[in-house]
């Protein structure tokens, strides 16, 4: 099938809610990370954190859905009139026939995780009346956004770690090159917890400073969370100056569970099947969104893919400095990044990064690049080698 339109996207994330401020966030070279604390966890880490979550309430008819997770579906859903959007499409299609196609890690673990601080001395029961269903289930998130926007098509929640909401884009075009949806709504919702906190901390890869991807000192990641969501359409609706998804490459290396394949020969397949599938050659791809991470296994790799691929001519940066790493929904934030860059001509340099690693030779970019562009690549890497490249192109006149 043809390319798809993204005839609606939004993002919120710690750099801001919407659109505008993440815009301003990127051009002013700012990041969202900040030292914790975050709640009471004894770690020394900074964390990219979007606020008041703590203060939001969801609307009284989705009490049940309540969790950290889906208050920040909903803040994200209210920006840039995204809703309104997808209720034009409802329109056009009817509410079976848009798809809705979200990646989380960890969905609202954290409800689950306060839970537990609350069993039973004795029996070791949960509180009753927990609500793991609409809340913790992985599959609670997408039940919540179908039932807020009013949709009823198929629906999806994709959890491969980093790659989880990069995948749902390949996943909604199968879907509507089959014909079973007229639309989808895609995206990622991630939010913090003591798990991934925790967790990456246990693996070695969290950093006790705001990450610096590709720095000579990287040392780890710094947790953030955040939300985007897209809204796909045919490529005939598409106007002048809109996005397109044109490319949607994925692979599994299978190297390791945690750890990717040290010359990133999963990450190389990724992109090459995504070149291809938007019929371009590597030279015409003018910025790449790099997975970025800042640990010193991910980026080593990454550079090598990259280099092997497209030479050390194509600028590229990894915009974790700025938010953090949004883990499943990473795919989805830096898939909008990608839009921005290509509707603003402007490639964002990476916040953070003092001193590029002299061993990394790609084309890292350490301040803001104005410059026109037609096509551009974003990476996201999970742990077991789940890979997945996404090209985004300017519709021509």
């Amino acid at each position: 099938m043809s390319s798809l339109c993204l005839t609606a996207f939004t993002m919120t994330s710690a750099l801001g809610a919407g659109l505008d401020a993440t815009r301003l966030a990127l051009r002013s070279r700012r990041s969202g990370l900040r030292p914790g604390p975050w709640r009471d966890v004894a770690l020394q880490t900074c964390i990219g954190e979007v606020d008041g979550l703590d203060q939001m309430a969801l609307s009284a008819n989705l009490a049940a859905y309540d969790s950290r997770n889906n208050r920040l579906a909903q803040l994200a859903l209210a920006q840039d009139g995204f809703s309104d959007h997808v209720q034009r499409a409802i329109t056009r299609y009817g509410q079976q026939r848009i798809g809705v196609f979200l990646g989380t890690s960890t969905s609202a673990i954290l409800s689950s995780e306060l839970a537990y601080r609350q069993r039973d001395p004795h029996s070791g029961a949960l509180p009753e009346g927990t609500p793991y269903q609409t809340t913790h289930n992985m599959y609670s998130v997408a039940d919540f956004v179908r039932r807020r926007l009013g949709l009823q098509g198929p629906a999806c929640v994709v959890s491969t770690a980093c790659s989880s909401s990069a995948k749902v884009f390949g996943m909604a075009r199968r879907m509507m090159s089959a014909g079973l949806i007229d639309a989808a709504l895609v995206g990622g919702v991630d939010s913090l917890c003591y798990t991934t906190l925790y967790g990456f901390h246990s693996l070695q890869l969290l950093s006790g400073q705001p990450s610096r991807p590709f720095d000579v000192e990287r040392d780890g990641i710094s947790i953030g969370e955040g939300a985007a969501f897209a809204l796909l359409e045919r490529e005939s609706l598409a106007q002048a100056g809109d996005v397109l998804l044109t490319g949607v490459g994925e692979s599994s290396d299978a190297h390791h569970m945690s750890a990717p394949h040290p010359q990133g020969l999963g990450a190389q397949l990724a992109m090459q099947k995504a070149l291809t599938m938007a019929g371009l050659q590597a030279d015409q791809i003018d910025y790449i969104n790099l997975h970025g991470t800042s640990t010193p296994g991910n980026d080593s790799a990454e550079d090598k893919a990259v280099c092997a691929l497209f030479g050390q001519q194509t600028v590229c940066s990894s915009t974790k400095g700025h938010t953090g790493h949004t883990l499943g929904a990473a795919g989805a934030i830096e898939a909008v990044v990608c839009a921005l860059a290509l509707q603003d001509g402007f490639a964002p340099g990476g916040v953070g990064t003092q001193v590029l690693d002299p061993a990394l030779h790609c084309n890292y970019l350490l301040t803001n690049l104005d410059q026109p562009m037609q096509h551009v690549l974003s990476n996201s890497f999970g742990f077991g080698g789940s890979n997945c490249s996404l090209v985004f192109s300017l519709k021509s006149v």
